[in-house]
Parts: C-alpha cells; structure tokens; sequence
C-alpha cells in the first residue's frame, strides 16, 4: 500500500511540474546570454579559418600527389596508395557547410545590400573559391541542386550531379559579375574583424576575386581556350578595373593564432608526429638547379648535414636521421599561414598566357623572371641569390617547361593548387611514377590519383545521383580524369 501511494505521489507531483514548466516553456529554455543572430563578420571569420584548416591541414595527400611530402613512418598506410571512400570527407563537407554559411550572410543582408556591399562581395568570392576548389579536387559535383534542402528553397535532399564543363563557366561567370560590381565602386560598410584574410581590406578581396578568376583560365587553356584566353587578356588590360594580387604583402595566407587548437596546421603535427620527409624528387631537383630556396624548404639530414629525399612509396622505412624533413619557415612556426593564394602565381599565369601568344601587356620572360623574384622574397632567399639563380640554372629559356618547373617549386605548401598544376601540365615529372609495392590495386596504375574520392555520405545517402557521376572512375580515383586534365599516358 505504501509504495502504491508513493508512486500516487510521485506521478501528481510530475503532473504539476510538468503543467507549471510547460506554460513557460519557451521563456525558461532561453539562453538571455546568448545571441538571436550571427554577427555576418563572425560567420566569415569561422569559414575561414574551418577552411584553413581543411586546407592547411594536408601533408600525405595533397602533399604526395604534388610531388612534395612523402610518408617516412608507418608504411603500411602511404596517402594515394591506399585511397578510400572515406577519407576526405571533411573536405568535400567544408564547401557545402561552407557555402550554407556564407549564404546566411547574404540572407542576412539582403534587405539593407546597398549598405552591405563589402561583406557581402566576400561571402561571394569565397563561395566561389569553394566551389572551385572541390570542382578541382572532384570534378562533377552537386552545384544548381545543390543547398537546396530547405522546403522553401525547393526541398531537394537528393542533389544531381553537373559536369564539370558545366559549372566552370558558371563560376567564372559569377567571379566576373562580382568583380565588375566592385569595379563600379566599394561599399561603405566595414568586412569586420573576421576578415582574416585581408583585415577588412575592401581592394584585398577585390584583388584576390580577379586573381581567382585567373587561375580558373589559366586552368581551362587547353579545354575552353576562347574563355581562358578571353578572360585573361580582359584582366591583364585593364588593371585599374580588375586588379590582381601582385606583391608579396597582398597575398592571401591565413596566419594562425598560436593557441590550441588554433596553431599553424603543419606546427602542430610536428609537435606530436615525424611521419613526414621531403620527396626524393622534389629534393633532386632543387639540387640539380642550384635554387636557393631549398635551404628555406627544406632542412638537412641529420646523419650528414646535407640534402636527401625519400622515393615515395617505397618498400620499408628509411633511416630517418637520412631524410630531410621540412624547413623552418613551413612547420615550425605557430602563427604560421596557410596560403590561398600567392602574388607569384599572378606572374607565373600571365608568363604561360604571353607563351600562347596572348596579349597580356607583359612579356614572358618579364613576367616569369617577376614570379621568381617574388617567391624568392616570400622565402627570405637574398636579392644576390636570387639573381645569381635566373643568370645560372633557373634563366629565362622561352619555354612552358621552364615556367612551370619554377611554379612547382614556389607553390610548395599550396599543395592542392601544385597538384592542379601537376595534372594540366605533367610538371613535375617523376623520376619513379606510381609505386604500388604498398596498393591494394598493384600495378593497376601508374601515376599519382587524378581526384580524390567521393566521400562515403555521398555513397550512403546519395547514391542514386552519384552513380552517375562513377561512370568511368576506377578504384574511387582513377580512369576517367578531370575535364581540364588533358595528359595521356596516365592510368
């Protein structure tokens, strides 16, 4: 009987605090603290930085597949020999995730956009370095269905797949429109203390969203040549109207807090792992051409004090006081950067574009020998160095070669953009191709992986549409290659 009007007791007593909490439900379980909205500058600043992360974070893939880093411990698992479906996934979300925030602050914005021109032409741009980024990385990706789950903005939760020859032009379209409207004047608005980019620097972003739009020509010249050529010759003639990223002060590197768990990428792996030396290539070649930038990149072997790579994939674990790690610059520094984009890229482009005969106000060698000066400086590598090495091995010879062989090097730690370079151009080519001692797929291969894998999620909820794009993928990241991807050869 007790226990019956215990349990009597205990279910009124439920009932009345369930009836007394639920009348004021809504007023109890908020937060007075917290905020009703996102500042905009606070949802830049967290893409920037989650991108910098996914980004800077990459040694053995990116890293690898541009002919860089390569894995010295561990050898049971080299990135690119063993890819799977579930490896990258975090960087395929950043875009989407990415891209549903920065449209917040366009949503956000919308009814006051005349006096938020500024922040609003930053969340733009940086949608659109996104979208280029895994277009590159991917290839055919979910774009005109994408971010669309919302009821209201068509309730789409299974997205298709467009082409990538599809989305190019409509990304690059985008870039021009923004760019043309920041052309016309800036706004009045202030970006904010999220920009950590540019500071809140208004002329940054608009350099960097012509400097973006290079990069995606330059990146089509051999599969939409009217549109590259079109839209370089536009930029390079009119640099009042379209300026571009052109010294070292301007370039777009994110720097890094020194705190946890905001260090520099690289730095805090370092302070944890030594799984990584310098490629065996990558070492070569810097030594072969008496370039001064090696002693930046790179750091001695402890066993002698001189310079030595690693071949990739290779059957054991070397000696590890034998191989070079990575310089100072790159991986011991806490408040270091990740960069999205360097002013030496601007020259190496428009050096490629003169080669095609374009007219771009500048000659080739002009242009060439000042992508070398600015990466010497952005190294620290002496102005007598740096001439001494374009009077010696690295002077103008009038050939693509010679440009891109010098992009490879000046683009070290831009890891995915070298991987870019390496498969439109075959620069660097490589002494030892593909190893696959180490790969499930044996000798299947022989080169580096042309993308990177869809990322499981999109196997498990959205296979019906990404069938489509699996046509003609082989092991998750070969057969079919990108669509600007033109090399022969390679399987």
């Amino acid at each position: 009987m007790k226990k019956r009007i215990n349990r009597w007791v205990v279910a009124l007593l439920s009932a009345t605090m369930l009836a007394g909490c639920t009348g004021s439900f809504e007023e109890i379980n908020t937060d007075p603290d917290a905020l009703s909205s996102v500042p905009a500058t606070n949802l830049l600043g967290n893409i920037l930085r989650r991108s910098a992360e996914q980004i800077g974070g990459d040694m053995d893939g990116y890293g690898t597949y541009a002919g860089y880093i390569v894995k010295i411990q561990y050898m049971d698992y080299l990135a690119g020999l063993i890819p799977t479906n579930n490896t990258f996934g975090n960087r395929w979300y950043n875009c989407y995730y990415g891209n549903t925030q920065l449209g917040l602050i366009l949503e956000s914005t919308e009814e006051a956009a005349e006096g938020n021109k500024n922040i609003r032409w930053a969340a733009r741009i940086f949608q659109n370095f996104l979208w280029l980024y895994n277009l590159d990385t991917w290839g055919d990706m979910p774009y005109s269905e994408a971010l669309k789950g919302d009821p209201e903005k068509g309730g789409i939760l299974n997205a298709r797949y467009d082409k990538q020859e599809d989305i190019y032009p409509a990304v690059m379209a985008e870039l021009k429109a923004i760019a043309d409207e920041m052309a016309a004047g800036h706004g009045s608005d202030e970006i904010g203390e999220g920009d950590f980019l540019f500071g809140g620097d208004v002329l940054q972003w608009q350099k960097f969203c012509n400097s973006l739009r290079l990069r995606a020509a330059i990146r089509l010249s051999n599969v939409a040549a009217a549109l590259s050529k079109s839209t370089i010759e536009e930029i390079a003639n009119n640099p009042g109207k379209y300026p571009l990223i052109e010294a070292n002060e301007e370039n777009a590197y994110f720097w890094w807090q020194n705190s946890s768990p905001y260090f520099e990428r690289w730095y805090d792996n370092s302070r944890t792992r030594d799984d990584f030396g310098l490629f065996d290539t990558f070492i070569g070649y810097l030594q072969e051409t008496e370039d001064p930038r090696l002693h930046i990149i790179a750091k001695p072997a402890v066993a002698d004090g001189e310079y030595h790579g690693f071949q990739n994939g290779a059957a054991t674990q070397p000696q590890l006081s034998e191989v070079s790690r990575i310089g100072a610059l790159y991986r011991d520094n806490p408040t270091g950067f990740t960069p999205f984009y360097k002013s030496c890229e601007t020259y190496y482009i428009l050096a490629e574009a003169a080669m095609l005969g374009w007219n771009v106000g500048i000659t080739a060698q002009e242009a060439y020998e000042k992508a070398v000066r600015l990466s010497m400086e952005d190294n620290g590598v002496s102005e007598a160095d740096t001439e001494a090495y374009l009077a010696g091995k690295g002077k103008w010879n009038n050939t693509k070669e010679r440009i891109w062989w010098d992009q490879w090097v000046a683009l070290f730690k831009e890891n995915h953009e070298a991987w870019c370079l390496y498969r439109r151009t075959g620069i660097p080519t490589r002494d030892t191709n593909y190893v696959s001692v180490n790969s499930i797929y044996g000798t299947a291969h022989n080169d580096q992986p042309f993308r990177i894998p869809y990322p499981n999620n999109e196997y498990l909820y959205n296979k019906g549409m990404l069938d489509e794009a699996l046509v003609g993928i082989v092991d998750y990241c070969w057969g079919k290659q990108l669509w600007w991807d033109t090399r022969t050869g390679v399987y």
